[in-house]
């Protein structure tokens, strides 16, 4: 008899989407300790207001919320909003470097998960700031959408 294994959360950045207008993304991998996976795996994280940047050739990501895992010992646990390091080849770092130096980009990371071999992965997203008009008119354009649909199956 076999054990049915749960899917791990994924962890969301539910507002990216809203208040960016994605250009490109990129998958990552993200160093972690013991505890932090532990957490990850519980769903105990948070990526409302992160951002990813490049200092020194390396890629980090800042102001991601991981809690702390309660069962672990406090000799082993981490701090919440530490930043932690990004891993993806240098050749991408470099294309990310000279799109985010120019005006009006950022990374932004969408969302957080673990891929088929267990591994936490990041997704991040080069993306500009969406304007307010913008944010409305997207707003207007998924709900003539979702009125499209409601028509189509009363058909």
């Amino acid at each position: 008899m076999s054990k049915a294994r749960s899917e791990p959360p994924r962890i969301q950045n539910r507002k990216a989407r809203h208040d960016f207008e994605i250009v490109d993304t990129l998958e990552a991998g993200i160093a972690l300790t013991g505890s932090e996976v532990k957490s990850l795996r519980a769903g105990q994280a948070s990526l409302d207001g992160a951002y990813a940047h490049i200092r020194d050739g390396e890629l980090y990501l800042v102001d991601a919320n991981i809690n702390p895992y309660e069962r672990a010992a406090e000799m082993f646990q981490h701090k919440p909003k530490r930043v932690r390091k990004l891993l993806a080849k240098r050749t991408e770092i470099k294309k990310l470097l000279t799109k985010v130096t120019q005006k009006g980009f950022t990374l932004v990371p969408l969302s957080m998960y673990f891929n088929e071999r267990g591994l936490v992965k990041v997704s991040l997203a080069l993306a500009t700031g969406k304007t307010h008009a913008d944010k409305r008119q997207s707003l207007r354009a998924r709900d003539d959408q979702r009125e499209m649909n409601r028509a189509m199956r009363r058909r």
